[in-house]
């Protein structure tokens, strides 16, 4: 679920080249290239969307969600909102996608909202925070703890409405050619590690490379990285990192539980009759449960892939060397939002609505799936 850099192989079209330029280059598009007004005069007038993605066309889930989203949102609607689907390239490169719906280019888009953190540091801690909540926790903050207002006022003056986009659970830690005992094995170790985590890996000693999907194959069977991580053993899988790589880790405390959004076009949202708006949001809500769904489904399937036919061997990373990635964590977020009052806001939230949910986890799921290891 990492930063896609690629090209597609189709011929982007004249509209979405000069679409392109006017997100890039001349700020807000003439009336004649904004999204389609809404005819108040017209109880039953048809939309026709596009939905720009920032997976690859048809991605293993990640990418699939938003067809569905686009299925459900059409059943829901009784097809008054039609929504064509783009992946990352057809349209615009996948991280010009907040662009391109913000400037009313297109109407929709998906991703990760830690692909913004250049727009604002806020964004990341609805996508994920090292040592962060999980997915049933972070969902509980966002539905009925005040994230999901943070989320939508962060994105309020970049004109755009945040949706929930499912959810991939706790991840894995990654693929090493080399044990990790302690903290101190990061030392000089180049990882391919985005976002916070790859702050935290360099406050301990590592380099974080930032390697498109791609490419990380290649980079690891070559030894620009000496590790890498993605997402979980499906993804992992598929891209074979098993056959260059010896020991996986877990778990992923770099991404615990990691949050994909749907984002829309405010003034277009804005607009909606009322009923149209809770259509967005009830597809949004189904997607978040899919998704997570699909993902235990498959993680499941693959891992015993991995263990029982490919021989992987899964490692664990110690609690010396999380505890001390732990507070690496604390003071790379600390650094990165700084002095902006908004960022520090959000993540007070964040942070206590964590500490007071963690305590009804440790007495329930943390002691259970304790007594059954034993």
């Amino acid at each position: 679920m990492k930063k896609y850099t690629f090209r597609s192989n189709l011929v982007i079209s004249s509209y979405a080249l000069v679409a392109l330029l006017l997100v890039s280059c001349l700020g807000e598009p003439p009336a004649s290239m904004q999204v389609s007004p809404i005819d108040a005069t017209k109880p039953n007038q048809v939309l026709r969307w596009k939905m720009t993605t920032t997976w690859p066309p048809n991605f293993p889930v990640i990418g699939e969600v938003a067809e569905k989203y686009a299925e459900w949102v059409g059943e829901l609607s009784n097809g008054q909102i039609q929504i064509k689907v783009y992946g990352g390239g057809e349209l615009v490169p996948p991280l010009e996608a907040f662009d391109a719906v913000s400037q009313g280019v297109i109407e929709m888009g998906c991703g990760v909202s830690y692909y913004w953190a250049g727009k604002t540091p806020a964004a990341q801690f609805f996508a994920a925070v090292p040592f962060g909540m999980n997915s049933q926790q972070l969902t509980s903050w966002l539905e009925v703890g005040g994230g999901y207002e943070l989320w939508k006022k962060t994105y309020a003056p970049f004109n755009l409405v945040p949706f929930l986009g499912g959810n991939t659970g706790v991840q894995m830690g990654g693929w090493f050619n080399k044990e990790i005992n302690s903290v101190e094995d990061f030392k000089g170790l180049k990882m391919r590690l985005p976002g916070i985590g790859g702050k935290v890996l360099e406050k301990a000693g590592g380099a974080a490379v930032l390697v498109a999907g791609s490419e990380i194959y290649t980079s690891l069977e070559r030894g620009v990285i000496d590790a890498t991580e993605w997402i979980g053993p499906y993804h992992d899988y598929k891209m074979g990192f098993h056959k260059i790589a010896k020991y996986y880790y877990t778990p992923g405390w770099h991404e615990t539980g990691s949050q994909l959004e749907f984002f829309i076009n405010k003034t277009l949202y804005d607009r909606l009759p009322p009923h149209l708006q809770a259509v967005l949001e009830a597809a949004s809500k189904r997607a978040q449960v899919w998704v997570l769904a699909e993902f235990d489904k498959q993680n499941g399937i693959f891992l015993d892939k991995l263990v029982n036919e490919e021989q992987v061997e899964i490692r664990q990373f110690s609690k010396e060397t999380m505890d001390a990635l732990r507070v690496y964590t604390e003071e790379a977020i600390q650094e990165m939002i700084g002095d902006d009052p908004w960022s520090k806001k959000v993540y007070e939230s964040y942070k206590q609505y964590q500490a007071r949910i963690a305590k009804w986890s440790t007495v329930t799921e943390k002691a259970y799936y304790n007594t059954i290891q034993q």
